[in-house]
């Protein structure tokens, strides 16, 4: 979402770093353009305002401009603010109540809320919390049963339906079945319009009022720009919103939204959606999110991320393959496999410093996350006999698994090629001891894939 704003930044900031001494004119001019990346991406006029004055009254100061690196310095300043601007801590769910704590959901129609629902239950089913589910929507068609259909597919428990009863009535029903069912959360997700209206503030407030919700979380569309954060404060101020959830995060928007609701309404953002599948939700990290705009990479989230989709077991047998300098393609399928967990390379060189550079050298050598695809189609084309042994694969075997992966001989030959590689990688690593393969580069691979 952020990938045309880090462009104009980094660009920015490029030109600074390769200068010696910076004058005042050096930052203001600095300065201006990233006001003008600010404004392009959407980012409210007076956050936009703020933030300037706030980063120029640092980066003026004469520990800055009479630094050793004054350029380096005015990206760190640049960067404080912008992680002030979004939040400065990550905020977590308030579950500090007697369960069963009440979560109420609200927002537009449209924005990912029934969705957003059910991806907050599972990650809070993960953290062995017992939850229930129940749909306060009567109005839009089907809405209800939507949100059974996510439940059952999230192995999440959802109030029954009785038809004609109304929201007020069905979060009372939701709050005594969950005292009954032992339930430490209850997700209430309220019906959304296609406007702020009456109707619908007065249907929140009244649901409000019923269960008394330990937080009100705004969904809120983050593909919208401004308009989303007029709703938020819309919302804010009638609603009593304590908390956002970002929806579709992964998008194509300019980003303002996202780096304008915090400071406009004073409410943290909390989780993100960046995917469609019901797993692809984050805990919104404002440092981390300002080190990504900036150019500087999220390392700590990708290895949270491997941490999650690494299997304990899988993790140990390969290292033990490793040991004895063994690598198959057996091995090398399943390490794509475990990227393709991890949001294949674009969600991974997201998440490294110099993503741009990674992108740009990624568009250069013509590839994208479908090389991963196929290179796990051609690996499992092959007889596990060929698996375990590359050198049996001579020419009318590497013609027959082209066809049965529908690639091309020279396709199946890059995969072998790049397996060779691999496998003299792990042993140079295993003579130079384990640590060492930890320093691995992975743009370093990228060519050769």
């Amino acid at each position: 979402m952020f990938d045309a704003l880090t462009d104009r930044l980094t660009n920015v900031f490029d030109g600074l770093k390769k200068r010696g001494a910076l004058s005042e004119k050096d930052v203001d001019e600095a300065l201006r353009e990233v006001r003008v990346a600010l404004l392009e991406a959407d980012v409210a006029l007076p956050v936009v305002r703020s933030f300037i004055k706030g980063a120029r009254e640092k980066a003026v100061g004469g520990n800055v401009l009479k630094s050793v690196t004054p350029g380096q310095m005015v990206v760190k300043v640049v960067n404080d603010h912008l992680t002030e601007m979004l939040g400065s801590e990550s905020a977590e769910l308030n579950l500090n109540a007697v369960p069963p704590v009440p979560i109420m959901m609200v927002g537009l129609q449209g924005s990912g809320k029934t969705t957003s629902t059910a991806k907050i239950a599972l990650k809070l089913q993960k953290d062995k919390k017992k939850v229930l589910m129940a749909s306060l929507d009567v109005r839009r068609p089907a809405a209800q049963e939507q949100l059974k259909v996510l439940g059952e597919q999230a192995g999440v428990r959802t109030l029954p339906i009785v038809p004609g009863q109304m929201p007020v009535d069905i979060a009372n029903r939701t709050m005594q079945a969950a005292k009954l069912q032992g339930i430490d959360v209850v997700l209430l997700d309220t019906a959304g319009r296609l406007h702020v209206d009456e109707a619908l503030m007065a249907e929140v407030a009244a649901v409000r009022s019923a269960t008394n919700p330990a937080e009100v979380l705004l969904v809120a569309d983050a593909l919208t720009g401004q308009d989303a954060v007029n709703v938020a404060e819309q919302f804010k101020d009638r609603a009593g919103v304590t908390g956002i959830v970002l929806t579709r995060v992964d998008g194509d928007g300019r980003g303002g939204a996202a780096l304008s609701m915090r400071a406009v309404t004073g409410c943290p953002i909390k989780l993100m959606g960046v995917g469609e599948k019901l797993d692809a939700l984050e805990a919104f990290h404002p440092e981390r999110i300002a080190s990504r705009i900036l150019g500087m990479g999220d390392v700590v989230s990708l290895v949270e991320k491997a941490a999650e989709t690494i299997e304990q077991e899988e993790a140990e047998a390969l290292a033990k393959k490793l040991e004895k300098g063994v690598f198959t393609l057996e091995d090398m399928a399943q390490q794509l496999k475990q990227m393709r967990k991890m949001g294949g390379l674009e969600g991974m060189l997201g998440m490294l410093p110099g993503v741009g550079k990674a992108k740009a050298a990624m568009a250069n050598a013509n590839i994208d996350d479908g090389v991963i695809k196929r290179q796990e189609a051609i690996i499992m084309s092959m007889t596990p006999k060929e698996r375990r042994n590359a050198k049996i694969l001579n020419g009318s075997r590497r013609r027959r698994i082209a066809a049965g992966s529908g690639t091309t001989v020279q396709d199946v030959n890059r995969v072998l090629k790049q397996h060779k590689q691999m496998a003299i990688m792990m042993k140079k690593a295993k003579k130079m001891g384990s640590k060492r393969l930890g320093r691995a580069n992975l743009q370093d691979l990228l060519p050769r894939m």
